[in-house]
């Protein structure tokens, strides 16, 4: 039997090509595309192309071309069926298991996508056309949008008397027309009614940008109404797992890393006239697992950002300790709060795409920041209050899943919260030693330095040596040509002594013609200089002092390498990667 044409297409909806593919293939961002090694041939110059915008893989060495399915297939060696069942576990999607109850399912879904086709496009196309609905244009004119819009997001207005029940019962029965949550049966005049009647309706489209569902927004103040109400829960849609504006905002993963999560259906439509497309909404309910998880499969930044009232904060705060649990070391979550009253769509209308995209680069907060700073203000600077503070922190930390993202993140709190309580992680003094007001020389001295990495430091100390000993070094090249440098201006300069003497020239600092700038400023700051002055012309001290360094350099690589490896096993969970990290660690035990 073969799988409807919809289920796959979901799959393939779901899953981006590079998702699938770098389970297995080490793929790195070339342009609008992926390269790696070829997973078919061992090859040393990378020859596989990963194209998620146009859903294939090519591999150039073997001319191996296709889709996910075909991948899979290929280099598990799974059967079709097979490769559809790994990948369908893969999506978040139930197995499709040709069962009478599939069957009729599927029956199901064709009826209930249709009524709510015919449904969407026939109050769409009533909004544009008929002009007894100006009440609903004017009121989408006040609010600054435009038949492009409309167009854009389909929306449209149901009448306060419609009628439509009435032209779909000839085609469905009572029954599969209630099913789909646009009608229910007022039990008192015994009638099917349209649940959205005098509302602007916005159609909820599954991820494949079929109609699932609907939000409706009053246009006129009537208190005893709701301003927004949703579809209900259905066979075909869970609030819970889906998100208004994700058909579209998923295009865009391929070149933009980052996706605004807001509240409302206006704030999408707001945020998308001024030019801000990557948005989705969610659907009136708290942030869940399964949103969170959906979004993660196509943007590496998740910035939340609701009104800036004091409902929105609390939406953001209940957001914040729902996700945090689903932090993953390449994934992030970010929170935006904007000034208060406003909401995204008021904010981007009155100051535009460049002041909204600034607003988020300079005041957006990541989740672990917010969270720590929003239960600071809740204490109190007493023992037990922050005993709770404490303990409220690492009760969240350890709800995160990953275990590396925990680990980070309860060092976090914990070393935050040691800036709150100086004095704890201090033995008693016995003597008071007076605090003296710092030259200016000596605060500026100290500003430069704070700037500086460990890493940066130990560099210096490095080129210090070897610039102040070329002579001993330039007859023992062997022991430093393989020091690895991390910071690109060191390690220019370190290439370029190397080369000079190799040369085997006769060399000076002079002859080097290093920058003026650069060479003060690792006199100034090499750790090391105080240490060589004292042992000026010890060589076996200069060689001893050479090796520590060296041994330093080395284990900063060592551990820079163990985070990246650490970072890949928390995603692909290959024995291959366990085993390269065991051996890097012992490695870096024995240094």
């Amino acid at each position: 039997m073969k799988y409807p044409k919809e289920y796959l297409d979901e799959i393939k909806t779901r899953l981006k090509v590079s998702t699938v593919v770098s389970k297995f293939v080490a793929l790195k961002k070339r342009g609008k595309e992926y390269v790696g090694l070829s997973p078919f041939k061992n090859e040393k110059t990378p020859s596989f192309t990963v194209n998620d915008e146009k859903e294939f893989y090519h591999c150039f060495a073997t001319s191996e071309h296709g889709n996910i399915f075909d991948f899979v297939m290929k280099t598990q060696n799974f059967k079709f069926g097979e490769a559809v069942k790994h990948l369908a576990q893969l999506a978040g999607m139930q197995p499709y298991l040709f069962s009478k109850q599939d069957e009729e399912r599927e029956k199901k879904w064709k009826e209930y996508q249709s009524i709510f086709s015919q449904y969407v496009d026939f109050y769409h196309n009533e909004l544009l056309k008929n002009e007894s609905y100006s009440v609903a244009r004017d009121y989408l004119k006040n609010r600054s949008l435009t038949k492009e819009e409309v167009k854009k997001f389909k929306i449209g207005y149901i009448e306060k008397n419609p009628n439509f029940f009435d032209k779909l019962r000839g085609n469905y029965s009572e029954q599969t027309l209630a099913e789909t949550g646009l009608f229910y049966l007022d039990e008192k005049n015994k009638i099917f009614v349209e649940r959205f009647r005098g509302r602007l309706i916005f159609p909820i489209n599954n991820i494949s940008g079929q109609p699932i569902a609907l939000g409706g927004r009053i246009i006129e103040n009537q208190d005893y109404l709701a301003k927004y109400i949703n579809s209900p829960e259905t066979n075909f849609f869970k609030k819970g797992s889906n998100l208004y504006n994700l058909d579209v905002a998923r295009k865009l993963s391929n070149k933009i890393d980052h996706i605004y999560l807001v509240e409302g259906y206006m704030d999408v439509v707001g945020l998308s006239k001024n030019g801000v497309d990557n948005v989705v909404a969610n659907l009136g309910t708290s942030l869940t697992d399964k949103q969170i998880l959906t979004l993660n499969q196509f943007f590496d930044d998740i910035i939340i950002c609701f009104d800036g009232d004091e409902s929105g904060y609390k939406a953001a705060l209940r957001a914040a300790e729902n996700s945090i649990k689903e932090l993953k070391p390449e994934k992030q979550i970010s929170f935006l709060f904007l000034p208060d009253k406003e909401d995204p769509d008021s904010y981007v209308n009155k100051n535009g795409k460049s002041n909204f995209i600034d607003f988020t680069k300079q005041g957006k907060l990541s989740i672990h920041q917010f969270i720590f700073s929003h239960y600071k203000k809740q204490t109190e600077n007493n023992p037990s209050s922050l005993a709770i503070f404490e303990k409220k922190l690492r009760n969240i930390a350890n709800t995160i899943k990953d275990d590396f993202i925990k680990k980070y993140v309860l060092e976090y709190f914990l070393e935050k919260i040691s800036e709150l309580t100086p004095h704890s992680n201090q033995n008693n003094k016995k003597f008071f030693v007076k605090r003296t007001k710092s030259l200016d020389t000596t605060k500026k001295y100290f500003n430069d330095s704070q700037s500086l990495t460990g890493v940066e430091l130990k560099e210096f100390s490095l080129l210090y040596l070897v610039m102040n000993n070329l002579n001993l070094l330039q007859a023992n090249i062997h022991l430093i040509e393989n020091i690895k440098l991390f910071t690109g201006v060191n390690k220019k300069i370190f290439e370029l002594i190397i080369e000079k003497l190799k040369s085997g020239e006769q060399i000076t600092i002079g002859n080097l013609k290093l920058d003026d700038q650069l060479l003060e400023k690792i006199n100034k700051f090499a750790p090391i200089k105080h240490i060589l002055k004292n042992q000026a012309g010890d060589d076996q001290k200069t060689m001893e002092l050479l090796e520590d360094i060296s041994r330093d350099l080395m284990n900063y690589d060592l551990e820079f390498r163990i985070q990246e490896l650490e970072s890949k096993f928390s995603v692909d969970m290959s024995e291959t990667t366990f085993n390269e990290l065991k051996e890097l660690k012992k490695k870096q035990n024995l240094n």
